[in-house]
């Protein structure tokens, strides 16, 4: 299954009173797992930067002032995330801040039962807290030394490596590189290994007599006589 992990920088908190998007950074996940796919891109905001929003992501309204309106890369965005379920932090967020810009570009908005918020999981998971993405890294030993300001491909990138452990897909992973590492050689049925060799028989050959005579026992139509015995044994058995 497709997924798209995504997050979103902006002006502000609030984009019905005029808060914009400044950054849009996406990932892929197929079955779970990264596929190295992505979508960035900044925007122009046509607006100022609030000092608090400054402070979070860094991005400012002159390194923005060249960069696409969203309605230039609206479509590019829609392509690239299509049908597939969104994972985000607070995706209530990143969601009204999109579809405010859909809004605004005449586009179709984004529903919001597409929407996976890895917030919510956490708090489902870890109800003592605290739960903020930084927080999840700990928890789950993922790097996030490179996050000294937030980004939202960097961040889309870390979400998806937390959402993963939240979920308790990791394991699943490791054992899908586990049979990859096993190479061509060994067969696998499920999660059963078939021996390249046999096993030595465990039972004597006065145990085997024993077990054919038994069989011999059965009558002629025992399901035994298909597996166990040649003709002969079982005839000498039955005397």
């Amino acid at each position: 299954m497709r997924e798209i992990v995504l997050d979103t920088e902006t002006t502000g908190l609030d984009p019905y009173q005029g808060d914009r998007l400044v950054e849009i950074g996406c990932v892929e996940l197929y079955n779970k797992i990264p596929t190295g796919q992505s979508f960035h891109c900044y925007v122009n905001p046509q607006r100022e930067m609030s000092a608090s929003a400054l402070e979070v992501h860094g991005l400012t309204a002159e390194f923005l002032k060249d960069k696409p309106l969203f309605a230039e890369v609206a479509d590019e965005f829609l392509a690239f995330i299509g049908e597939a379920p969104l994972v985000a932090h607070n995706a209530a967020f990143d969601l009204g801040f999109l579809n405010a810009e859909l809004e605004r570009a005449a586009k179709p908005v984004i529903g919001s039962e597409r929407m996976i918020d890895t917030l919510l999981l956490a708090r489902r998971r870890h109800p003592a807290g605290p739960n903020r993405l930084d927080d999840l890294c700990v928890r789950y030993g993922i790097d996030n030394s490179r996050r000294t300001k937030h980004g939202a491909l960097l961040d889309a990138e870390i979400l998806a490596e937390v959402y993963i452990e939240l979920i308790g897909a990791r394991q699943a992973e490791l054992g899908l590189e586990e049979a990859r590492a096993i190479g061509a050689a060994d067969l696998w049925i499920g999660a059963i290994r078939i021996r390249p060799v046999a096993l030595l028989p465990r039972i004597s050959a006065e145990e085997r007599e024993a077990h054919v005579a038994f069989v011999a026992s059965l009558g002629v139509n025992a399901i035994w006589r298909d597996y166990v015995g040649s003709a002969a044994e079982l005839k000498a058995a039955a005397g």
